[in-house]
């Protein structure tokens, strides 16, 4: 199976070219999927219809979904909603709904992660693209195993010996009910699969992420800022999608200052993400709305009957090599700044700061007995020297 996510600034096109690189998939003979996981869904606007919350086919080989947060939350999540129901009718607690709830940050990055997975292991299609949200979105969705995962791993049999113990005699003090056991099972059903998605996610023989673009100053720069991320988490962006590019032929006076800008922009663009492929969509004479200028979108994307579904770029972005009787760990890490990187060992993790985005890493064990010996960053490559007993 083949996983390609879309992500990029708002409003650069990004379910355009979604539906339309699905679409070049399905004519191939794949079993394609495309989803939402927009909460501001605009894939179906895009195809022309209306979507549901569970994938429908709308041609050969094509089926579309939009994810509705609500009701995978009702659909798969049983015991834990009747809990919810149960804690936030308590006496104690007034004026918030168990609709409200289930919108809490980070719920419909976990829905969306979720549903990918069933899809997964269910192995009905060969293809599964995804429309992200916008950028910022995108990334905290590709966070979220990692994130909730690690606060599951350090709390949850904490917490889990604890509630035996207090339960009795906390709840009819606190007035609230307290998790039962089946509820914590439940939530550790959901750490084991996070930790499946995370795999599946980190596997760049299965997923890809392409960032789109506009050539535009604004975007090209959060575009660069994802590329960073996405690489401290070792997701593997195999292509650049350039959207709304002003044809050549166009003559028109008016558009020939913006022709220029674009011009300049496209070659920032090959600078920056060279050696990635480069693909181009141009504006076309009229609204890409329905299955023919979707159609027609991706066969100007992908010329010359190339596979719009290969991997088309795989750059390890985590490597360890040994030099005498030390260790390098090398980090790739684009368009970092060197001033505002950071990285700090606690135990069998680096912590590693890119500006505002942190990342937990867990080391592998040739180096968690190891100290951190010195660092360098050149060539946009981290290299982390460990040797010696971490105790010493």
């Amino acid at each position: 199976m083949r996983i390609i996510l879309y992500t990029g600034k708002g409003g650069v096109g990004k379910t355009s070219i979604s539906a339309a690189t699905a679409i070049q998939s399905a004519k191939q003979g794949l079993k394609t999927l495309v989803m939402s996981t927009d909460p501001a869904h605009s894939l179906g606007d895009s195809l022309g219809m209306t979507l549901p919350a569970e994938p429908i086919e709308i041609m050969e080989n094509l089926w579309a979904q939009e994810i509705n947060t609500i009701y995978e939350m009702e659909k798969g999540w049983g015991k834990i909603q009747k809990y919810i129901t149960l804690l936030f009718t308590a006496k104690t607690v007034e004026n918030i709904t168990t609709e409200e709830l289930t919108m809490f940050p980070g719920m419909e990055d976990l829905m969306s992660l979720l549903k990918v997975l069933e899809h997964y292991k269910e192995k009905t299609f060969d293809v599964i693209i995804i429309d992200c949200a916008p950028t910022g979105e995108t990334l905290a969705m590709l966070s979220f195993p990692d994130m909730l995962g690690w606060w599951m791993e350090k709390l949850f049999p904490v917490k889990r010996k604890v509630l035996k113990m207090v339960r009795p005699v906390a709840q009819p003090l606190l007035g609230i009910p307290l998790p039962t056991d089946d509820i914590m099972n439940e939530l550790g059903n959901v750490l084991e699969q996070l930790g499946e998605m995370r795999t599946i996610l980190s596997n760049h023989d299965i997923t890809s992420v392409r960032i789109v673009v506009n050539p535009e100053k604004m975007v090209i720069k959060e575009a660069q800022r994802s590329f960073t991320y996405l690489n401290m988490y070792d997701y593997n962006v195999d292509a650049v999608m350039v959207n709304r590019v002003i044809p050549d032929n166009v003559t028109d006076q008016y558009f020939t200052v913006w022709k220029e800008i674009q011009q300049k922009y496209k070659k920032l663009i090959i600078d920056s993400f060279e050696p990635l492929p480069i693909y181009y969509a141009p504006l076309f004479e009229q609204e890409v709305v329905g299955l023919e200028m979707l159609d027609r979108m991706g066969t100007a994307l992908f010329t010359d009957d190339e596979d719009p579904i290969k991997v088309k770029f795989n750059l390890r972005t985590q490597q360890i090599t040994k030099e005498g009787e030390k260790y390098i760990f090398a980090l790739h890490i684009p368009f970092a700044d060197k001033k505002a990187l950071s990285l700090n060992q606690k135990g069998d993790e680096l912590i590693v700061r890119a500006g505002t985005v942190k990342r937990n890493i867990t080391l592998p064990r040739t180096l968690t007995h190891l100290s951190i010996q010195g660092a360098k960053f050149e060539e946009e490559v981290l290299k982390i020297q460990f040797g010696g007993d971490i105790d010493e």
